[in-house]
């Protein structure tokens, strides 16, 4: 990978971490909004397979570590095979904007059932994790809809092009 891509894949893994913080979330009943769904979206459009799951994955896994270690590898599973599924449905990054939100919903749909199992295990409480679906689904719908208009409707992907040296 060259050293470019290198650092701008290390900037999205930061963000992801500290975007996983509770001090940056937005409190609701039974836990905290967290902002870091909005860049796991974009890094798993923008990003090969492989290196969006070490982004976004390892990155969430990693903030959960430091700031909340109880559901952290539920996250590691959860966010892995969310970008996974997204970025090799967008593997050509010119995919259209159908395909793009075909990936986004069936991410999002990983992500919800993820966490509505992980929470269930990890907690053993399904009351708990069914109290959490309603946030989880509306934090799902934001983070796809932000990151789908940060790819289509700024100069972020001319940006991020440019800054990896395409």
């Amino acid at each position: 990978m060259p050293i470019k891509r290198l650092t701008v894949a290390a900037f999205f893994m930061a963000l992801v971490i500290i975007l996983s913080s509770s001090p940056l979330s937005i409190p609701v009943p039974g836990g905290h909004f967290y902002l870091n769904g909005i860049i796991i979206f974009l890094v798993a459009l923008i990003f090969p397979p492989a290196q969006a799951v070490i982004i976004a994955g390892i990155g969430s896994f990693l903030g959960d570590f430091f700031f909340y270690p109880a559901p952290m590898f539920v996250t590691l599973a959860t966010h892995s095979l969310q970008v996974l599924v997204i970025s090799a449905l967008v593997v050509n990054k010119n995919a259209g904007k159908i395909k793009v939100i075909t990936a986004l919903l069936l991410g999002g749909i990983v992500d919800i059932i993820g966490y509505y199992l992980g929470r269930s295990y990890v907690y053993a409480n399904v009351s708990y994790a069914i109290l959490k679906l309603p946030f989880d689904i509306v934090a799902v719908i934001l983070g796809a809809a932000i990151a789908y208009s940060i790819y289509y409707h700024t100069s972020f992907l001319k940006q991020f092009n440019k800054s990896i040296g395409k």
